[in-house]
């Protein structure tokens, strides 16, 4: 059988109340692993609890500083980046294909993913935005992404 495990990557991400999302999202979805990277904030933080809701005790995490020694440590075990970011080139979320193992990376909520970064990936999805708004919360964006990956699983 083949390894159907499921990350998340959560790059420089600033807010504390988003990090929460991501864990209860973990959750929600049974995401194998959650990574956090760069300066983006652990627990334990009354911020992260108040929306993680307890998820950050159940969902396993660990903290890495250096995002791209995580990515290289990664693909050499056989896992795909996917990167959810808008470029000319992302593949339409709905569109994608998932290859397992996978891991999701999200980038901070302004930037986004770096272009260093997305060189580092597999795969670029991203969702359509109809509205005047270039993106989505990266924590509702996560959560978009990550059902419909979990979805192909």
């Amino acid at each position: 059988m083949k390894n159907k495990d499921f990350y998340i990557i959560a790059h420089n991400i600033r807010s504390l109340y988003n990090v929460g999302t991501f864990f209860r999202t973990a959750d929600a979805l049974g995401v194998d692993q959650l990574f956090l990277t760069g300066y983006t904030g652990k627990p334990p933080r009354k911020e992260i609890s108040k929306v993680a809701l307890g998820a950050e005790e159940t969902v396993p995490w660990k903290y890495y500083k250096n995002v791209s020694s995580l990515i290289t440590k990664l693909k050499k075990e056989g896992v795909k980046i996917i990167a959810l970011e808008k470029t000319k080139s992302a593949i339409d979320y709905l569109d994608f294909k998932a290859e397992f193992p996978l891991a999701l990376l999200l980038g901070n909520e302004v930037k986004g993913v770096s272009s260093a970064l997305l060189k580092k990936a597999d795969q670029t999805i991203s969702l359509p935005m109809k509205g005047q708004k270039e993106s989505l919360n990266v924590g509702v964006a996560m959560a978009v992404a990550a059902y419909q990956i979990e979805h192909q699983r």
